[in-house]
């Protein structure tokens, strides 16, 4: 038997609508230690890693590992029925082939459920190896959103540079080009709204911008954002969902530049 209860419904809410744009089908891993996703999106060019952690719930019981396979897009659509301040209760049996989701209205005057059939979907657990990250950039949430909208109307794809002097975006596309640099600031008096560098050695990547204005789909869920860069590796932007745990989505960097440069 599987069972969760949030009280902060909402935060479910957000976790779908900021990964349901990338992904289409999913598994949903509960065990002991809590409730996870792992999965890449059509394309194979990025993936999410989402973990609640069972003691961010308000209730939590999970007697055995199940994995429960969703279209999420479904299940988003499920969620729009609860309110944003409803209590969200997930419960599915161990051999069953639906989970329901039963909404509660904070003054328990509307309780809701509803029953979505489960899926087989085959997918693979890709171990994602723990690495020490040359850069590691802490910035507002919003000003990351803000910058990938506005450098994708000018280009596809973004050049992330980090130095110690701060970290700058930079695109170039057919009517322009543009840059934008956020320089370390930690003098502010609310830690959401600084900008932190942690650098072993500077780095410059490109990724295409599709991809980072999909990640930044999950701003709602955090006031901060932490992109963690290496060179040849994925970029990691992750959100941290309060004390409940984390979304991660790794987008590998674009490299036919230096390809056509090899080749001339």
């Amino acid at each position: 038997m599987f069972e969760a209860r949030l009280v902060q419904g909402g935060l479910l809410k957000k976790v779908l609508d900021s990964i349901k744009d990338l992904v289409t089908d999913a598994n949903f891993d509960c065990s002991p230690n809590g409730f996870s996703l792992q999965a890449m999106d059509s394309s194979h060019v990025s993936l999410v890693a989402l973990l609640l952690r069972s003691d961010g719930f308000d209730h939590y019981r999970a007697d055995r590992p199940i994995s429960m396979g969703m279209n999420l897009n479904n299940m988003a659509k499920m969620l729009k029925c609860a309110g944003n301040d409803d209590i969200i209760t997930m419960k599915a049996e161990d051999a069953g082939d639906t989970v329901t989701f039963m909404f509660e209205s904070p003054n328990q005057e509307r309780i809701s459920d509803f029953e979505l059939k489960l899926m087989d979907i085959d997918s693979e657990q890709l171990g994602i190896p723990d690495t020490d990250y040359a850069a590691t950039v802490k910035m507002p949430a919003s000003e990351f959103q803000r910058i990938c909208k506005d450098l994708a109307s000018i280009g596809d794809t973004v050049l992330i540079s980090v130095t110690k002097d701060g970290v700058k975006f930079s695109t170039t596309g057919d009517i322009g080009s543009a840059n934008i640099t956020c320089r370390q600031n930690t003098s502010v008096d609310k830690p959401e709204e600084q900008t932190t560098i942690e650098l072993n050695e500077p780095v410059c990547l490109s990724f295409a911008l599709r991809y980072l204005n999909s990640f930044a789909k999950a701003t709602p869920l955090s006031h901060t954002v932490t992109l963690s860069m290496s060179k040849e590796l994925p970029v990691v932007v992750e959100y941290r969902i309060g004390d409940l745990g984390h979304i991660r989505f790794y987008l590998a960097p674009k490299i036919e530049d230096e390809e056509m440069e090899d080749e001339a």
